[in-house]
């Protein structure tokens, strides 16, 4: 298998490490080899956090180059206009479409930009969702990022079972049924 680039990116505080375990857990059971780097930036402030998961039948090393990442899955939309030159010309990029001002927008600096989501999807396949609401429908927001996994699934050739199986090996017992819901809200979009 030729290696796949992914790219998690967001805000400290999202959950991009748990997703990033989640995918690994996924690849791993599937036999590939992976690699995973993390870069937490100023994450414990609201500061971006990215995460490159590699993998195939060999993988050297984690880090994604600009204009290789198969898939894009971002979990605010200014980090996903923020990464998107890292996508390939056919890559696909899976948003959440939730707004969290950085600092340099609080203290007035800097506008937050107008349409992110359009004129990314203008460039590139967008898949966006505001799993924030869809969370809250499940009775538990800090769920959103599983659904935003659900949704990256979909184009992944892993079987849904699989995922399941490592959402239980991967998040708190007490939180797997919520998180295998809000999986399966992203997953059957």
């Amino acid at each position: 298998m030729e290696t796949k680039n992914i790219m998690i990116v967001g805000v400290g505080g999202q959950g991009t490490l748990l997703t990033s375990r989640i995918l690994g857990g996924i690849i791993l059971k599937n036999g590939y080899d992976v690699k995973l780097s993390e870069v937490h930036g100023m994450a414990q402030r609201g500061g971006s956090v990215v995460t490159y998961v590699r993998f195939g039948d060999n993988v050297a090393e984690p880090i994604v180059e600009e204009g290789q990442a198969d898939l894009l899955i971002a979990f605010e939309r200014l980090e996903a206009m923020r990464y998107a030159h890292f996508l390939k010309k056919d890559g696909h990029m899976v948003i959440n479409d939730q707004r969290m001002d950085p600092m340099t927008v609080v203290t007035g600096a800097c506008d937050y930009p107008e349409n992110i989501i359009d004129t990314l999807a203008g460039k590139y396949d967008v898949i966006s969702v505001d799993a924030m609401e869809e969370a809250k429908k499940l009775g538990n927001p800090r769920v959103f990022n599983t659904i935003i996994i659900g949704l990256a699934a979909k184009s992944m050739d892993f079987e849904k079972q699989d995922w399941l199986d490592v959402i239980a090996d991967t998040v708190p017992e007490k939180t797997i049924e919520i998180n295998q819901k809000a999986f399966l809200v992203g997953y059957e979009r």
